[in-house]
């Protein structure tokens, strides 16, 4: 297994789940969900499955949840529902309960919030989310009144249908923009006015309760019966235990509940025809092509243009004008292709980058363009940088092109830009000065100096790596670094250690100004640094779980790594302490005591590492 190519699928993951948490969907959901399998695949203890995918709403007040309000785990087939179920009865079985029944409500496909009766919030990374009470006042109308707990923020899907989809690319987009901006569009201010955004309560939402054997073999009907009349968008169903002690029993991971399961189908799919083919140039030259079809309805909306992966696929299936294809689409976003019904037209793929005419070569399935100044790569290459980096907001890729078109082609120009300089460009006022501010935020806010490194988009140095080397490595010292140093370290082997010391040679400059603008990085400790440290936890092995009282759980696997423990995930034949909070699984428990391994409460752990 390459951890290049895990750091590029949770990295391509975020990205996806980016634009998901802003309204913008860019893949499906099973799409998205098959990413996420092939990264459990590959590396089932990554830090990406062990949590909440989080959303961001800059300016909003943190609120704390009660209790976590966490994902959901998904059964795209038969099989992957079975053993939910049976999982669930093993369980029952354990506390005497001969029956088991489940209640189904449907996954609406909204923005998740929270209302306590007097703030209102949304989900955030689960743990801790933003208050956005101003959304009631704006319009949003909360269905059985205040304080129905737990829900999703939607708008009445035929009322979008009809009136404002000619506007918005979907429904979740509408509603994240509701809930995101101080100042509203005309077309929303329309729909809330209307009162057609509801927040609603999932215990508001209608319901069946059936047992685990009807759930399996029932399951197509149940979902049809289920949704055939519920006038919001939806993305599933839920199916969820009914017995308290049962969930008590069964307890979450850091990322979903154990006792309940979404639903999900493969999709709707649809026959067109390929009208044209547009082709897109990303960060390391890859030019990817975009079919252009004949309008069809599908799930609701119109059709006009459907990803086909990679150009491989063009030259592989003969696709070209006049091609007749099969397509699907998942959550009601962006589809795809699905199969090639027959072929037709002259199979086109570009001779030159369709943004800079450079040349082409192929690389396995894609097409890459060789000039390293080609400018849809420079707009990439600076927007992969705040993506990582991930601290501030308003950089997205419509304004990074403007102020590459404006001449401001590298970090080291975007990042002497003033509130003047985006004025003199063409940008409003607020936007202006939101932008000026964003470029201070992303210097100031701490970030991990790993992400920092990992957002300079080294060949073969993902965000994974970029930890293991640092962990070695002072970052100042990466500069100068040799491929043997680098392959002296575990996990990295002769050619990727001279992949990444060629790409920071082609980078040094950058990486030495970006340094000297003295980001407010948080600096992963050396590896000698830890083994020197003398504390009761430290080479000790140790996972964090449940909700933390002393602190974030993200706060004390920090101040952990700084005793020299090593902060795991996943309770496994190398972890030496299981660290309690609240609402841990009794699983998990189990597991560590089967292993060996010593389970403390919190108290006992501070205890042990404070000696009071």
């Amino acid at each position: 297994m390459s951890q290049d190519t895990v750091d590029e699928l949770v990295d391509l993951l975020n990205a996806y789940n980016k634009a998901y948490r802003q309204g913008s969907p860019i893949v499906s959901d099973a799409e998205y969900d098959t990413l996420v399998e092939r990264l459990r695949e590959l590396a089932p203890e990554h830090p990406f499955l062990q949590a909440v995918e989080p959303e961001q709403f800059t300016g909003r007040r943190e609120v704390r949840h009660p209790t976590p309000m966490l994902s959901i785990e998904k059964a795209y087939t038969t099989e992957q529902l079975e053993r939910f179920v049976v999982r669930v009865r093993k369980e029952a079985e354990a506390l005497g309960m001969d029956s088991v029944t489940f209640r189904l409500t449907p996954k609406l496909d909204g923005l998740a919030g929270r209302d306590d009766g007097s703030v209102f919030t949304t989900r955030g990374n689960g743990e801790v989310g933003y208050e956005i009470s101003s959304a009631l006042a704006k319009g949003v109308v909360p269905i059985g009144g205040r304080g129905q707990g737990v829900g999703e923020i939607v708008v009445v899907k035929s009322y979008f249908d009809e009136r404002m989809a000619d506007f918005f690319e979907h429904p979740r987009n509408m509603v994240v923009g509701i809930i995101a901006s101080d100042t509203l569009n005309e077309n929303a201010s329309t729909a809330l006015n209307d009162g057609m955004v509801h927040f609603v309560p999932y215990r508001q939402a209608r319901s069946t309760i059936v047992d685990g054997r009807r759930l399996v073999e029932g399951t197509r009907q149940l979902v049809q019966d289920l949704l055939k009349n519920v006038d919001y968008p939806t993305d599933g169903v839920v199916a969820e235990v009914t017995d308290d002690r049962l969930k008590e029993r069964m307890g979450a991971t850091a990322h979903h509940y154990r006792w309940q399961i979404a639903i999900k189908t493969k999709g709707e799919t649809a026959q067109t025809t390929v009208t044209g083919i547009q082709w897109q140039v990303g960060r390391t030259g890859k030019v990817t092509p975009v079919l252009e079809v004949d309008p069809v309805s599908l799930s609701g909306a119109t059709i006009r243009r459907v990803t086909a992966h990679h150009a491989g696929n063009i030259r592989n299936s003969g696709i070209g004008i006049g091609t007749r294809i099969e397509i699907i689409r998942s959550g009601e976003v962006i589809p795809k292709l699905e199969a090639v019904l027959e072929v037709k037209g002259a199979v086109g793929r570009p001779d030159a980058c369709p943004a800079c005419g450079g040349s082409l070569v192929w690389q396995n399935d894609f097409l890459m363009c060789t000039n390293n100044t080609c400018r849809a790569q420079i707009e990439q290459r600076i927007s992969h940088w705040f993506r990582i980096l991930g601290n501030a907001d308003w950089l997205g890729i419509k304004t990074i092109s403007k102020l590459v078109e404006n001449g401001h082609d590298s970090l080291e120009a975007i990042y002497r830009l003033s509130e003047t300089d985006f004025i003199s460009m063409g940008f409003g006022p607020v936007q202006s000065k939101n932008l000026a501010e964003a470029i201070t935020i992303s210097r100031t806010k701490p970030v991990e100096d790993w992400r920092f490194l990992a957002a300079f988009g080294i060949a073969d140095l993902g965000t994974g790596d970029s930890r293991k080397l640092l962990a070695h490595v002072c970052l100042e010292d990466v500069v100068v670094l040799d491929p043997e140093a680098i392959a002296q370290i575990k996990g990295f082997g002769e050619k990727t250690s001279q992949s990444i010391v060629t790409s920071i040679g082609t980078m040094e400059e950058t990486i030495r100004h970006m340094l000297d603008l003295d980001f407010n990085l948080q600096r992963t400790p050396l590896a000698m640094e830890q083994e020197a440290v003398d504390t009761p936890v430290a080479g000790k092995g140790i996972v964090f779980s449940g909700k933390m009282v002393h602190g974030t759980r993200d706060a004390m696997q920090a101040e952990a790594r700084t005793l020299g423990a090593m902060v795991q995930t996943a309770v496994s034949g190398k972890t030496d302490y299981l660290v309690c909070g609240e609402n841990v699984g009794a699983t998990k428990i189990a597991k560590a005591n089967r292993l060996g391994v010593k389970v403390l409460t919190e108290s006992q752990y501070m205890a042990m590492v404070t000696g009071k």
